[in-house]
């Protein structure tokens, strides 16, 4: 099923994360894929700059990443998932972060085009 297809690409973003795979991430994302991150105001057009805000982060050690609350549409090649996400920190700190992601098919392949994200 196409829906479960399009979760997967979310919660594998979100695993390769927590192990620090900035490639499996990357490739989840479309080359050309947008970002308004939740700790960075300006929206980042590039994987240049992404990897720019990725390497000014602070190291804040090993964090829990848990999506939920999804839902998630599909329309032909293009899909649109709206969740929740918990960031718990090692400290004992959290986040929780409303996110949307747009999603698109190319070559068989679900790839994010487009993530927003804002800290509640």
């Amino acid at each position: 099923m196409a829906r479960d297809a399009v979760w997967a690409v979310i919660t594998g973003m979100y695993d390769a994360y927590t192990r620090g795979d900035r490639a499996g991430i990357d490739r989840r994302l479309h080359p050309e894929a947008t970002i308004f991150d939740s700790a960075h105001a300006p929206l980042i057009t590039t994987r240049d700059q992404l990897d720019k805000v990725r390497d000014a982060r602070p190291d804040e050690g090993p964090v829990t990443l848990t999506a939920y609350d999804e839902v998630v549409d599909v329309w032909d090649q293009s899909a649109l998932a709206r969740y929740t996400l918990r960031v718990a920190f090692e400290g004992g700190g959290q986040e929780i972060v409303r996110t949307t992601s747009v999603l698109r098919r190319e070559g068989g392949e679900w790839l994010i085009v487009h993530v927003h994200e804002n800290t509640l």
